[in-house]
């Protein structure tokens, strides 16, 4: 093997990197260091933590470029500062933080061998209980996620809201819809819709009070039955967090309460357009995947649906639009 091959292998392997940046985002060392340098002896005693293995972070953050040495001490990088809290939203930042919902979710990838060999989630190997009862468990944890929702989608929304004719419908529920973003962007782009929000949290109220009658928001889950009888059913990023059984479960509701005539819409990555980082993320942390287009066809066929279009939305998502078969 070429010795420069197998330098790019190892380091492509190890973990030291990005362990210590998620640590130091965790510290909040970026922020701490962007307008005023200080030393590892005085950053220790401010957080609490060991001179020495500090030094020791510090010192590979430099080799990064993350952080430099000057005669004061360290200070953030041009290119570190990506990773202070108020760079590019926030998004990063939250990521990357250990006590953030995706920052511990990503440590379940330890477990990845567990989840090739089962095909099952690795997240509740690692904390004993799935991602959803985490989340339920610890509101701080529930925060950050919807947090990164919003985050995530701030950008899309737009193209979103722009990419698909969301005049044709008159109501639409929104399963799962977390705080409500992406739904209040709709119905405010289109003031003759009325909107309705299922999720186990009552968040989307404070997003969607400016839409006065017009938005309505039910605490409840989309394993539960669903308001009936709206014309659009939405699924944003939902099915992807779920293994088949799940997911059946969760179209077979949206299939119960759309018929005779009304649609579900399933945003998502689709499979072979989506990163194959993101597959083995949702493998991971849910058990889920990037499901191809065929296989959605599938996933949907026994509840009585039918694919009819597919819409490129952004360069991530695609709408997938279901309609009865009967």
């Amino acid at each position: 093997m070429d010795p420069s091959d197998a330098n790019t292998l190892r380091r492509m392997a190890g973990l030291a990197t990005p362990m210590a940046l998620r640590v130091a985002v965790t510290l909040g060392l970026p922020d701490r260091l962007l307008d005023d340098a200080a030393t590892a002896d005085r950053l220790a005693e401010e957080l609490d933590v060991s001179p020495v293995a500090l030094d020791l972070l510090l010192g590979h953050l430099a080799t990064l470029g993350v952080v430099e040495r000057t005669s004061a001490g360290y200070r953030t990088t041009e290119f570190g500062a990506h990773l202070c809290a108020g760079a590019d939203g926030g998004f990063t930042n939250l990521l990357l933080r250990l006590d953030s919902a995706a920052g511990r979710a990503e440590l379940a990838f330890v477990e990845l061998a567990h989840s090739i060999a089962t095909g099952q989630a690795a997240y509740p190997r690692r904390y004993g209980r799935d991602f959803w009862a985490d989340l339920a468990e610890q509101p701080h944890l529930r925060e950050t996620f919807d947090r990164q929702m919003t985050l995530r989608f701030h950008e899309q929304i737009p193209q979103i809201v722009a990419g698909f004719d969301w005049s044709r419908f008159t109501t639409i529920v929104d399963v799962g819809g977390g705080p409500g973003t992406l739904l209040a962007a709709i119905l405010t782009a289109h003031p003759r819709l009325r909107g309705h929000l299922v999720d186990v949290t009552a968040d989307a109220r404070r997003t969607l009070r400016h839409l006065d009658d017009r938005a309505e928001v039910t605490v409840r889950s989309f394993f539960d039955p669903l308001p009936a009888g709206a014309d659009a059913y939405l699924l944003s990023d939902i099915l992807h967090n779920w293994d088949d059984e799940h997911a059946h479960r969760i179209l077979a509701r949206c299939a119960e309460a759309a018929r005779p005539a009304g649609r579900v819409l399933v945003i998502e990555p689709v499979g072979g357009r989506a990163g194959t980082d993101m597959d083995l993320a949702m493998l991971v942390i849910h058990g889920g995947r990037e499901r191809r287009v065929d296989e959605f066809r599938e996933l949907a066929a026994p509840h009585g649906l039918v694919l009819d279009t597919v819409t490129d939305l952004t360069g991530q998502r695609c709408l997938l639009e279901f309609a009865s078969a009967g």
